[in-house]
């Protein structure tokens, strides 16, 4: 009897329910993270990505969006890579001018006796066109991922390996090129119309890095070290270190002020033609106009004298020159302080007036 109740009482101890429980409590844990564990890698996938799922790291499938099926790791382990319609934006910053040579450049401007600076970080940044120019190139590459595997599979690779790519290519155009047909270093041969072919290299230079750049990735592929992306497009900004830039706006300034003085020049002497030739034509009205008045008071004035003549000429009346010749003669000869007359037919008589005493 003394056993028996002996052994109800250890059943009912409270630290064999407390282990009861914690061992129960445990149960439920272990089975739920068993269970989290494995649906680890069940999940969604979204339209705007793709994963490639990897068995014991061997790529085993690529799915697309929808519902993903796979053993929870170490088995299978997911990874999700962009869709292909998906474009990615890459700022290639090993075109760009080191921070040390920035650093460098902000110290030579401080300091007074400008000390040069070492070739590695003079020439940082920049590129050597074809007429011996240099440039500065930023350029930004948009890529889509069409080979899920091979991205995968180069994983930390791409990006180094893209951004090494595109600055072989940029090297390679550049030198290809002079300066003129990678920026508008003349703008007045643009104005001109003279520099219409540089100005399509200018357009061609992005299409010509994008398709070396595809084409370097073609042969990457061929080699069996496909980087698993595509270039769709590249962007390009070129420019002149600062002391060239400083150099090239005093000349476009001193450009723009010559072209400014001659255009002046031709307003002024376009001024000049028109007031010279209001002058000539306004001389050239009063002339004539000065002219028809003469020709009107000389019409006039011998209007009469016409008309005698007409008269004489057609013997309307005999007498009328004699009649003239007394009429007028009066008149004149009261304005001559003396007269000699001397009869033309007969000189044997002449007088002539004497001298005064």
């Amino acid at each position: 009897m003394n056993a028996a109740t002996s052994r109800r009482d250890d059943s009912g101890s409270p630290w064999l329910q407390a282990g009861s429980l914690a061992f129960v409590a445990l149960y439920i844990v272990t089975l739920v993270v068993a269970l989290r564990w494995g649906l680890a890698n069940v999940r969604e996938v979204t339209p705007d990505t793709r994963v490639v799922v990897l068995r014991f790291g061997e790529i085993h499938r690529v799915q697309h969006s929808g519902l993903l099926l796979a053993w929870p790791q170490p088995i299978e382990q997911v990874v999700t890579v962009p869709a292909a319609e998906s474009v990615i934006e890459r700022h290639v910053q090993a075109l760009l001018r080191s921070q040390r040579a920035r650093n460098a450049d902000m110290a030579a401007e401080s300091d007074d006796e400008g000390a040069p600076l070492d070739d590695a970080l003079a020439g940082s940044g920049y590129l050597l066109t074809g007429d011996a120019g240099i440039v500065q190139l930023d350029v930004r590459v948009f890529y889509k991922v069409v080979d899920p595997s091979a991205y995968v599979l180069q994983a930390n690779h791409v990006i180094p390996a893209l951004d090494r790519i595109v600055t072989r290519n940029a090297v390679a155009v550049c030198a290809a090129r002079d300066l003129d047909t990678i920026l508008v270093a003349r703008p007045e041969l643009v104005s001109a119309g003279i520099d219409n072919k540089d100005a399509e290299s200018r357009e061609r230079l992005r299409g010509d890095l994008l398709r070396g750049v595809n084409r370097d990735l073609l042969t990457l592929q061929d080699r069996h070290a496909a980087l698993g992306i595509e270039i769709v497009r590249v962007d390009v900004q070129s420019t002149l270190p600062g002391d060239t830039m400083n150099a090239f706006n005093a000349v476009l300034t001193a450009t723009q002020q010559a072209d400014r003085a001659i255009a002046d020049a031709r307003t002024e002497a376009a001024r000049i033609v028109q007031v010279a030739t209001q002058t000539a034509d306004r001389t050239m009205q009063v002339a004539h106009a000065q002219a028809t008045e003469r020709l009107a008071k000389a019409q006039a004035d011998t209007a009469s004298v016409l008309q005698l003549a007409q008269s004489v000429r057609n013997r309307v009346e005999p007498g009328i020159l004699l009649r003239v010749y007394r009429e007028r003669m009066p008149a004149i000869l009261a304005k001559a302080g003396s007269v000699t007359l001397v009869n033309p037919k007969d000189d044997s008589r002449l007088i002539l007036q004497a001298a005064e005493q």
